[in-house]
């Protein structure tokens, strides 16, 4: 490292020494460091939102959509802690056997998880990410450098200060868990170029910040840019049923990176189905911008630009095409999709295998909202990230993806 990376120097040494121990961790003690730090966040409600208030009112000029992402209250705090608890309760990924085989020298070969290292998680606004971020990491033998953005930093230092308590209460190295706790832009570029002190980044954050991290990143980025998710209605759709997947995916939370920005309707039941939908969508608020069928249908709706369908709005705004048939859907989609989530109302099977088989995706739907893309709603526990990414590992991160692995081979005196 640099001698100009002051700002994460000790606390990248501190999660460096903190490592080794961290991987010799049993399961059982990381357990208890989990369920240690779901307590003391409970017990320190309080404090927690004494340090929230401090950031909420440091705001100028926020939208209510951020501020909503940065606020804290009792709900809020007590789901943290029942995210950590259910980490606690899943299985442990470090030491699992993947697979194993006999080679005919004798050699007996075992593919084994291990932990990632150290992971530099860098973050906006929503402060549960450090105790989520925490807490995966705490439990898939990861040490965890977390720089979170400038707007939450006193409730960030209230969170990772409860998690250093957690690990040494359970005889863990407290080191395992660092905040960078500078709210200085200068200490992002230095984590991107701290190879070999990290091992790998992971980035949660709007488009600026992620493409940022794109192009100045050294160390390995597990990333997402935009999540621009597509919601394919087919002729063979159970209407009602389609409507209510469509006003979830879009209304129940618009800022979020799984949300439906993009309908498509197959063009035989539009006539019927769009005025339906949009009555739906229209109650929650959702402005409707569409091709030129769309509009022909629904006059209230405001002419797509050809950038509407490469937008990734994060707000009660939803594009609307009109098309031909699945082929037709999947061709747009391959076209303006981002690999995030893409899904397909239909009760036709070989459409919805077609869409299923042909669609490129990190998560594909059949009869499902794009909204269940989440490390909770998987049965994870909690995500550190949504991955776009096709090496190492795709969708929402849990525990297994972060891991990778390493052979150990067994002999009997064996040379080549």
């Amino acid at each position: 490292m640099s001698e100009r990376a002051s700002f994460i120097a000790e606390p990248a040494r501190a999660a460096r020494a903190a490592l080794r121990p961290l991987r010799l961790a049993t399961t059982d003690e990381k357990n208890a460091a989990l369920r240690a730090f779901a307590r003391l966040l409970r017990d320190g409600e309080a404090a927690l939102l004494a340090a929230n208030r401090r950031d909420l009112g440091a705001l100028h000029e926020a939208t209510a959509a951020f501020r909503d992402r940065l606020t804290l209250d009792g709900k809020r705090i007590d789901a943290m802690a029942r995210g950590l608890e259910a980490m606690a309760e899943l299985p442990d990924p470090v030491g699992e056997t993947i697979t194993t085989w006999r080679r005919p020298s004798g050699l007996e070969i075992a593919q084994v998880r291990v932990p990632l290292g150290v992971i530099g998680v860098i973050y906006e606004s929503r402060p549960n990410v450090t105790a989520d971020a925490a807490g995966l990491c705490l439990k898939s033998g990861n040490a965890v450098l977390l720089r979170g953005g400038s707007e939450a930093i006193a409730t960030n230092t209230a969170i990772a200060d409860v998690a250093e308590k957690a690990l040494a209460e359970a005889g863990l190295p407290s080191g395992a868990v660092q905040l960078v706790r500078t709210t200085d832009r200068k200490a992002v570029d230095e984590m991107l170029g701290a190879l070999g002190v990290i091992d790998v980044i992971i980035p949660r954050g709007g488009p600026s910040l992620l493409h940022a991290i794109h192009e100045k990143a050294r160390v390995p980025v597990i990333q997402h840019f935009e999540g621009i998710c597509h919601t394919f209605v087919d002729r063979a759709a159970n209407a009602a049923q389609a409507v209510a997947i469509c006003v979830n995916a879009k209304a129940s939370r618009p800022g979020v990176c799984n949300a439906m920005e993009t309908l498509l309707v197959h063009e035989e039941i539009a006539p019927s189905f769009l005025p339906e939908v949009a009555s739906a969508l229209e109650s929650r608020g959702v402005e409707l911008r569409g091709c030129e069928r769309t509009r022909a249908i629904l006059t209230q709706a405001r002419a797509a630009s050809a950038a509407d369908w490469d937008t990734e709005y994060l707000d009660l705004v939803l594009s609307i095409r009109v098309v031909r048939d699945v082929a037709d859907a999947i061709e747009h989609i391959a076209e303006h999709s981002t690999g995030l989530a893409e899904a397909i109302v239909t009760e036709d099977r070989a459409t919805a295998r077609r869409f299923a088989r042909e669609v490129d995706a990190a998560a594909v739907y059949v009869n499902a909202s794009t909204r269940f893309t989440d490390g909770g709603e998987f049965g994870f526990g909690a995500e550190i990230g949504i991955s776009t990414n096709r090496l190492h590992a795709r969708g929402p991160l849990g525990l297994r993806e972060l891991t990778t692995y390493k052979y150990v081979v067994q002999g009997d005196g064996q040379v080549r």
